[in-house]
């Protein structure tokens, strides 16, 4: 468990966000710094709260989603350890968050002051080419599932999803979150995602009980994957 100045320092070290910082940023990032730990279904913040922080996830699993005026809840990402996220809001002209952030499991999570990060972003060229290059990542990999929702069937996408979540050397594996949830951030129905599974089941493919899934045919996944 991390708890003192140090652990806190090496858990930044430690996220490619603040790689290129020196000891003394890594010290001033940390002085303005706090530890939530946070159990299973509590929320960090809640969709249009006033900015304060942004964070990095040191264990567990945050869920980032949105709600629908009508109440309905889309999964935009699930953040586990070693993840920031809210970074990017340091430099939007409305500091609310655009959505909630809540643990799908016991989590600890490091809180970064976005006044202070932002005025160190100012003494510091280096410092922001670097956060600059991770919220490019971000975004490439933001237009990538774009594609992949607006041009891949719910089947490619939820076949996709169970290929990266399981061990390259294990057919047997726990799902680390609800299906509800693995739905929503897909983008597909939960009766959709239950027909997807069962089709796979009838097809030898894949077979989950609970949360315990259990591959059959991996080359099958990934034809289904190739199109």
């Amino acid at each position: 468990m991390i708890q003192d100045s140090k652990g806190i320092v090496a858990a930044l070290r430690g996220s490619h966000l603040f790689s290129a910082l020196d000891e003394a940023q890594l010290e001033r990032v940390r002085r303005h710094a706090h530890i939530t730990d946070m159990i299973e279904g509590e929320s960090l913040f809640f969709q249009g709260d006033e900015v304060s922080c942004f964070y990095l996830v040191l264990s567990g699993r945050i869920k980032l989603y949105r709600v629908s005026p009508e109440g309905k809840e889309k999964v935009v990402e699930i953040m586990q350890d070693g993840h920031t996220f809210a970074e990017a809001l340091m430099f939007m002209d409305e500091m609310t968050y655009p959505v909630t952030a809540t643990a799908l499991a016991p989590s600890r999570v490091v809180g970064i002051n976005c006044r202070d990060f932002r005025e160190m972003l100012r003494e510091s060229v280096d410092t922001c080419f670097l956060l600059m290059g991770n919220m490019s990542y971000r975004l490439r990999g933001l237009i990538r599932e774009i594609d992949t929702l607006s041009l891949d069937t719910g089947t490619v996408r939820t076949v996709a999803y169970l290929l990266r979540a399981a061990p390259p050397d294990k057919d047997v594996f726990e799902l680390e979150i609800a299906k509800s949830v693995i739905a929503s951030r897909l983008s597909v129905k939960p009766e959709t995602f239950s027909r997807i599974l069962r089709n796979l089941h009838e097809r030898s493919i894949v077979s989950i009980d609970g949360r315990k899934v259990t591959i059959h045919d991996r080359d099958a996944m990934n034809c289904i994957c190739a199109g």
